[in-house]
C-alpha cells in the first residue's frame, strides 16, 4: 500500500510552545528498567544480570557479552531496548554455567551491578515499564509552573502513546527504506533488517492514525481523548484486550483501561463501526507480518520534579509503561516535536 508519510505528532493540549533545552546524554537522561517480576529466589538454571550501561545501545551491549562468553547473541535474553545516548539500567539473562566466568567481566561502558538466579531466561517484553530521570535547561519560573501543571494533567488524563523520533532513525531515513521495501522497489535479504523495516512501516501507520484521533479529540471533545463506538480497549493492569458493549468512559478516566490502535498485519483484532472508519485508512490488510494492538493513551505515574531557579534547571522523574517514549512525554509538555538531529553528541 503506497502512501505519503507525514511524521508530525500532535498533542491533546494545544497550548503555547516551550523552548527548553533538552540534551540526551549520560548525565541528563537516565533510564531504569522495571522488571515484571522481582528476582529474589536466587535459584534456577539462568543467571539474571542487572546491567548499567553508558552511551551504548542494548544490541551493542549484548554483542560485548556474546563475544566475552563466546556464545551467539541469541543466547542472551533481554526484555527491551534502551536508548544509546543515556545512562540506563536493564536486565539480561544467560545460562547459569557462565557465572564464574562473568566475575572476570570488565568493560568501560558496562557494569554488572547485581546478579540473581532464576528458573527461566528473560524474554522480550518481560518488563512492566521504565523509570526516567531527565534534566531540562533554560526553564524560567513561569515555564516551571506550566511544566508542573501539564505533568499533573498528563498523569490524570493521559497522553498520546506515539512512537518517538528514535523509532525512525536519524532524519527519519528508515521510513523511505521501509516504504520502498513494502512497495517492492527495494529487495532486502537480511531477515533482521526486514523485520525492523516492517515494524517501521507499522509504526508510521499507527502514528498517523493516532494524530487523526488526537485532532478529532481537540475538535470535538475539548482536548480530552474521544472514545468511539467500536474501539478496542486494553486493561492497564494485565493488558487484556476487549470490545465493550458500552464505552467504558469511567474506567478510562480512572486509568483502568485504555483504547488501542492498530499495528497492521495478520491475525489481529480490528476495530469496528465508527472507530473502524478512521482505522481502515491506516491499515494494510495484505501485510504478512503479525499485527498487534498498541495502547493509544498512556498514563505517566509517580511524577517527581525539582526546579533550580538559580540555574534554570528543571529535573523531572516519571514512570511509563513498556514500549512508551520519554521524549513523547516531553513533546506533550513542550507542544513541539523533538528530532534526533537536534540531540547534541558528547564531545570527544
Amino acid at each position: 500500500m503506497a502512501r505519503d508519510y507525514v511524521m508530525k505528532r500532535e498533542y491533546l493540549q494545544d497550548g503555547e510552545r516551550m523552548e527548553f533545552e533538552f540534551e540526551q546524554n549520560e548525565k541528563d537522561f537516565i533510564v531504569d528498567e522495571i522488571p515484571h517480576v522481582e528476582y529474589k529466589k536466587n535459584k534456577g538454571n539462568y543467571l539474571i544480570l542487572h546491567i548499567k550501561k553508558v552511551e551504548m545501545t542494548t544490541w551493542d551491549m549484548i554483542a560485548v557479552f556474546a563475544k566475552f562468553l563466546n556464545i551467539p547473541a541469541e543466547k542472551i535474553g533481554y526484555a527491551g531496548l534502551k536508548d544509546k545516548h543515556a545512562t540506563t539500567t536493564q536486565y539480561i539473562s544467560v545460562e547459569v554455567k557462565y557465572e564464574k566466568l562473568l566475575k572476570k567481566f570488565r568493560h568501560k561502558q558496562i557494569r554488572v551491578i547485581g546478579t540473581h538466579k532464576h528458573n527461566h531466561s528473560i524474554r522480550m517484553g518481560d518488563l512492566n515499564g521504565n523509570r526516567f530521570h531527565i534534566k531540562l535547561y533554560g526553564v524560567n519560573d513561569i515555564e516551571a509552573g506550566r511544566i508542573d501543571k501539564l505533568s499533573r494533567k498528563a498523569q490524570k488524563q493521559g497522553l498520546p502513546n506515539y512512537f518517538g523520533y528514535q523509532r525512525f532513525g536519524r532524519n527519519e531515513d528508515s521510513i523511505e527504506q521501509a516504504k520502498a521495501m513494502i512497495a517492492g522497489e527495494d529487495f532486502i535479504e537480511d531477515s533482521k533488517l526486514k523485520r525492523f523495516l516492517i515494524s517501521i512501516y507499522q509504526s508510521v501507520f499507527f502514528n498517523d492514525w493516532l494524530k487523526e484521533r488526537v485532532l478529532l479529540s481537540r475538535e470535538k471533545n475539548n482536548g480530552k481523548y474521544l472514545l468511539l463506538e467500536g474501539d478496542i480497549f486494553q486493561t492497564t493492569d494485565d493488558g487484556k484486550l476487549f470490545t465493550p458493549k458500552k464505552l467504558p468512559q469511567k474506567d478510562f478516566e480512572d486509568a483502568k483501561v485504555t483504547p488501542t490502535g492498530l499495528l497492521c498485519g495478520r491475525d489481529v483484532y480490528r476495530a469496528r463501526g465508527e472507530a473502524r472508519k478512521i482505522e481502515e485508512k491506516y491499515d494494510d490488510e495484505f501485510l504478512y507480518e503479525k499485527g498487534l494492538r498498541r495502547p493509544a493513551i498512556i498514563f505517566p505515574k509517580d511524577i517527581e520534579a525539582k526546579y533550580n531557579k538559580d540555574f534554570g534547571v528543571y529535573s523531572i522523574a516519571f514512570t511509563l509503561p513498556k514500549g512508551s517514549y520519554a521524549t513523547v512525554f516531553l513533546e506533550n509538555i513542550a507542544n513541539r516535536n523533538l528530532k534526533a538531529k537536534k540531540i547534541k553528541e558528547k564531545k570527544k
